[in-house]
């Protein structure tokens, strides 16, 4: 049987509502990454897969949770996820570097705090009318928050991620000869 690539809509709604719900708590489903460099982007990756329902089995280069041995550098790792939306053609969700005026509810931002390397990858929950740094308030792991305006974080450089869509594997209709 042949496969084609499909593509549908993130549901924006499911991911914001599992940020909501595991903010504070740990999913069972999933390992806690707290003592290991943190959690943040294993949460974020959670919430963009209760938003997308497909996950992306390419060795290495995909993003995929399926244990805390088998994963995807990319479901763990801020500058794994953040290559893997951007870079992504295959299957799962993918998305592009963004301006603060594109983002919405469901979309990634990452941080640079005290380091100089992007460290934290908050998941954005609300956005205002008018996007900014007082209006724009995210879910995270490591530093459990929820609702959290990005103001009250300690800023050096952030970027954005905007979640375009998703893309599966669809059985491809026989041809007719």
């Amino acid at each position: 049987m042949k496969y084609q690539l499909a593509q549908v809509a993130y549901n924006r709604t499911n991911a914001v509502a599992y940020a909501h719900q595991w903010a504070y708590r740990r999913n069972p489903a999933y390992y806690n990454f707290n003592d290991l460099g943190g959690d943040c982007t294993n949460f974020a990756s959670q919430c963009i897969y209760a938003g997308s329902g497909v996950m992306n089995y390419t060795p290495t280069f995909g993003w995929y949770y399926l244990n805390i041995n088998d994963r995807a550098p990319a479901w763990t790792g801020v500058t794994y996820l953040y290559n893997f939306l951007t870079t992504n053609q295959g299957v799962g969700p993918y998305g592009h570097e963004a301006t603060i005026s594109e983002v919405q509810p469901g979309d990634i931002c990452q941080l640079i705090l005290t380091k100089e390397v992007w460290q934290h990858t908050p998941f954005i929950v609300q956005v205002g009318a008018e996007p900014n740094l007082d209006n724009i308030l995210v879910a995270a792991h490591s530093m459990d928050c929820d609702c959290r305006p990005l103001s009250s974080y300690p800023i050096r450089a952030i970027r954005w991620v905007h979640i375009d869509g998703v893309r599966y594997l669809n059985p491809a209709e026989a041809e007719e000869g």
